[in-house]
């Protein structure tokens, strides 16, 4: 039995909010919390009521027909947007007021539709740039270049090539960003990440682009992320093999709004997901 079999078998428990969590994470503070969250631009409702929790090591799964505001929710968790109501609790805290950059070292990252590498940057250095929150040297000791800025450096060295074993580009270092593969330069953006020391990793498409192959093997070590790391991974994906075959927990979005949440063999066959993604039957509209 694979590990992707396995993960799909994960017994899910419902909490008294009426959301569900992985059966391990039961008795532990949520990773994430989010309750009435929405935003409106000029008076259209982008995202209304929004409400999800995430257990510590969950691996949850937002999905939705295109447009559905998936995105749009993955900008207002990283402070990308400020919410017109509602509020986001990562590990207990509220994140309410904060911006892009203290929600991430508060302890939230994410990748991109879009792939956004500094193409013309090694693959360390573009792992490096992760990891500035980590720097311990002070400006003097790096002008100086004093000993604590090359321990410094020894150690970022040897995170990066760590971090970047985890998809064996280890070997890449060197390789300029801009000239990986496609499927390469997702699993970079994936490795930086990472980099931040994330509790919560928010994957937007990260199958996108990939073959079949690369698709199984982004599902292992999404796995191997979340149970090396012990955190929790929220993703983003259109390919339902991915979605079905790793996600406990699933959420699905249409038009702004929640419509169902469950686990994959309930999401699967609830006519209301069916109804987003295929339309109504026309004996059905009759």
């Amino acid at each position: 039995m694979t590990q992707s079999k396995r993960q799909s078998e994960t017994k899910m428990v419902p909490l008294p909010s009426y959301s569900i969590v992985p059966e391990r994470d039961v008795n532990k503070r949520p990773m994430l919390e989010t309750r009435h969250l929405g935003i409106e631009f000029g008076g259209l409702k982008a995202v209304e009521d929004f409400n999800l929790t995430i257990g510590r090591t969950e691996i949850a799964g937002l999905i939705g027909p295109n447009g559905a505001g998936k995105t749009t929710v993955f900008n207002l968790l990283t402070k990308v947007y400020q919410p017109t109501n509602g509020v986001v609790i990562l590990d207990g805290k509220d994140t309410a007021g904060m911006n892009a950059v203290q929600a991430n070292k508060l302890g939230i990252a994410r990748t991109f539709q879009n792939i956004r590498l500094f193409g013309n940057m090694s693959v360390e250095d573009n792992v490096r740039i992760g990891l500035h929150n980590q720097v311990k040297y002070g400006m003097f000791s790096g002008i100086f270049r004093l000993p604590a800025f090359w321990q410094q450096e020894k150690k970022q060295h040897e995170k990066a090539l760590e971090l970047l074993s985890i998809f064996d580009m280890q070997d890449m270092a060197d390789v300029k960003a801009g000239s990986l593969p496609y499927g390469a330069q997702r699993r970079l953006e994936i490795v930086r990440a990472l980099a931040t020391h994330p509790k919560l990793l928010l994957l937007d498409e990260p199958a996108a682009g990939m073959n079949p192959h690369e698709t199984e093997e982004l599902m292992e070590n999404i796995i191997k992320i979340r149970d090396q790391f012990q955190i929790a991974v929220m993703l983003i994906e259109h390919d339902m093999n991915l979605v079905m075959g790793i996600c406990e927990g699933i959420c699905v979005l249409n038009y702004g709004r929640i419509i169902a949440k469950g686990t994959a063999s309930e999401i699967q066959s609830n006519p209301t997901v069916i109804e987003a993604y295929l339309g109504k039957r026309k004996e059905d509209q009759e």
